[in-house]
Formats: C-alpha cells, structure tokens, sequence
C-alpha cells in the first residue's frame, strides 16, 4: 500500500482516501467522487473492524461483499483497493490504542463502550498504511467524523479531512449498509429518523430556539411509531459535542435508534435541515 501511495506522490500526485468496512452503497460511492475532485488518485479501504464493535453486537453478521464492492469502486474510478486482513491490522490485540477523549462523553459514547476508541485506533493505523494528503468521511457518522478530524489536528497527521454530505434515499432515509437489516415495515417506520429531524428543523426555522422544545418535537415524531426504540436524542455543540440549552443555526441534532437488529443514526445541521417536505 505505501509502495502505491510513495510512487504517486513521488510523481506529484496527491492521494486520497476513503475508509469504509465494504458493502458499499451509494453514499460510499459519492466519497470516492469528493476524493476524486480533492485529489490525483484515489484508494480505498475495506476492512471490518474487528475492535470497534462490542461484545452484543454484529460483527459476525455484518454484511461483506467484496467482489460487489470491487466492481461498485472500479466503476467510481477508484485507482486502489485496499483490503487488508485481520492479521495485517493487528497482528495482537492492540495495547496502545487511540482515545477519544472528551468527544465520547455524549451520542453514542455511553451506548457503545469502547467504540470510538477503535474507530480511532483503526482510522490511525490506515492513515499510516496509506499516508493520503486527504481523507473523505460522511456527515451521517457526525460523532466519528468530528473525531477523526480532532486526532488530525492533536496528532499532527500531515493530511486533511473532508466532512461530505449525508446520502439519503428518496423518502429521506440516510444511506447505511445497516439498513438491509430492515424488514419491509422496519424500513418504512425508518422514515420516522429524517422526519422527526426536519420536524426540529421546522419549529427552529419558524423561531424555536429552546433545545428542550426542538428534541420534544423530534421525538414526538419517532414516539409516535411503536416498532421505534430510542437510544438517544440529542442537540449538541458540533465542536465539542456537548449538550447546548439554546441552539443556533450550527447546532447538531443527532439521533440513534433502534428498528428490529438494526441500530440506525443520523443528524441534522439546524441551518440546513434534511430536506423533506409533507411532514405527518
């Protein structure tokens, strides 16, 4: 991988890279097109990580398909694959690891214990391996996503990262390899997730600015569908990814829930909203 990624840039050729654990859809496709437009040639990661999942959930069951997700990249014009196994990633278990921090202290920190401190460490060791000049994550993933960019800045990495938009399917859901979980009524009480975020985004634009009174909109929206569990909703800060009392237009609010097997996630940037109109 270095040997690919030191001759390119030798030629002067800036790298990017876009990690993902495979079963890509659409949403990983359109990194690949935000790499493309920030770079010379692009890599790609596939590796499910075994470390950054706890004991109770689906790393056995996750979804893999790589001869799927190797012709979806080459006809994205990815330049590299990268697929590297277990064994090459950790050849132990890691005991220096990459900590979070503060920014675990909310969101899905308390409901994944362990978590971010594996996407960290994984997300470090690739930056390694692939030594990109930029590296494209998804806005979907706001939490990891905002971490990921501070361990640049703390650690000193030599790079950038870019923050693209979340994918959304045409009823509004975001894009996840988590979503094939879904049974056909899981997936349309799924709709409820963008819904109940543009419902916050509604009462914000027409001059709610209590966060207390945003979330009781949004939740109002999920609660109203039984086959929805709620882990968390949240209005926080985007920097520091605390609680706020009163938002602004830079205010995230995030949710996680969970629908049958599967745990989904999203967000909304308050100034801009997810875009759904005909709200029930």
């Amino acid at each position: 991988m270095r040997r690919w990624s030191r001759a390119h840039r030798a030629e002067g050729r800036r790298i990017g890279f876009v990690p993902t654990m495979g079963y890509l859809h659409e949403g990983h496709l359109s990194l690949i097109d935000h790499a493309r437009k920030e770079s010379d040639a692009v890599a790609v990661s596939i590796f499910v990580n075994p470390i950054q999942f706890g004991p109770a959930e689906d790393l056995a069951s996750y979804p893999r398909d790589l001869e799927r997700d190797r012709a979806a990249a080459q006809q994205r014009r990815a330049d590299c694959l990268f697929v590297p196994s277990t064994t090459v990633m950790y050849g132990s278990d890691p005991v220096v690891r990459v900590g979070p921090g503060s920014l675990a202290a909310h969101l899905c920190g308390p409901h994944r214990p362990g978590h971010f401190e594996g996407v960290l460490t994984v997300v470090a060791k690739l930056f390694h391996m692939v030594e990109p000049d930029v590296a494209v994550f998804g806005r979907k993933d706001f939490q990891q996503a905002r971490m990921i960019t501070r361990m640049v800045q703390d650690l000193s990495f030599p790079m950038r990262v870019v923050v693209a938009p979340t994918v959304r399917d045409s009823d509004g859901l975001a894009l996840s390899s988590r979503n094939r979980y879904l049974s056909p009524a899981e997936r349309t009480a799924a709709v409820r997730i963008p819904r109940s975020l543009e419902a916050a985004h509604r009462a914000f634009r027409t001059g709610a600015i209590g966060t207390g009174e945003l979330v009781a909109e949004a939740r109002a929206v999920l609660e109203a569908e039984p086959l929805i569990r709620i882990d968390y909703l949240e209005a926080v800060d985007p920097n520091t990814l605390e609680p706020v009392d009163l938002a602004t237009g830079q205010t995230v609010l995030a949710v996680a829930v969970r629908i049958g097997s599967a745990r989904l996630i999203d967000n909304v940037l308050l100034a801009d909203g997810v875009g759904l109109s005909n709200l029930d």
